[in-house]
């Protein structure tokens, strides 16, 4: 705990003498109909209270403002991508788009799944976006089932490590238990 409150006061720092540029540290992608008012928000207010920048459609941006070239700069300029898939999402040209975004720049993209599988997450042609556009967020779909991935992988792992941990541990208490002789 003590490395990241650390991490976190430097962080803050460097950040308070950089913020002319005010890049978002992690660009928050949603389909707000399903999670503007549950998970988004509460990602972006915890990511707040630990002084970072999140960048939130909601938050971030006032009435009048041009929502692809903010939303675009955000994305390009962020350091991290958090995705919430949800079973709406999909059907959202918007949140296909900024996932393909952030997956054109090469960002890091945490996925999170609320209430779908992915192997639920798929592109369809509805007769409203470009073939080239449906390939473009099919692609970035399945790039970011990998990170999902990359995730299952790495808290099986550290699972796997707690388990083995605790049987150390009772084999330590097995040895150190007299044996008495009847």
């Amino acid at each position: 705990m003590h490395r990241t409150s650390q991490f976190l006061r430097h962080y803050h720092r460097t950040r308070v003498a950089n913020r002319a540029a005010k890049p978002c540290d992690v660009f928050i992608n949603h389909r707000g109909i399903d999670t503007k008012r549950t998970v988004a928000t509460l990602l972006y207010d915890h990511f707040y209270r630990l002084n970072l920048h999140p960048f939130l459609d909601s938050k971030n941006m006032k009435p009048g403002d041009k929502l692809f070239d903010n939303i675009n700069g955000a994305i390009r300029k962020c350091k991290v991508g958090v995705a919430v898939f949800s079973p709406r999402y999909c059907e959202s040209y918007f949140c296909l788009h900024e996932l393909a975004l952030m997956m054109e720049s090469r960002k890091k993209v945490i996925p999170i799944f609320c209430d779908i599988k992915p192997s639920q997450l798929r592109a369809v042609d509805n007769g409203e976006c470009a073939m080239e556009d449906i390939r473009r967020f099919n692609w970035a779909l399945e790039e970011a089932k990998n990170w999902s991935d990359v995730v299952t992988s790495a808290s099986d792992n550290v699972i796997k490590t707690l388990i083995e941990m605790e049987g150390e541990k009772q084999m330590q208490r097995h040895k150190s238990t007299p044996i008495l002789d009847v």
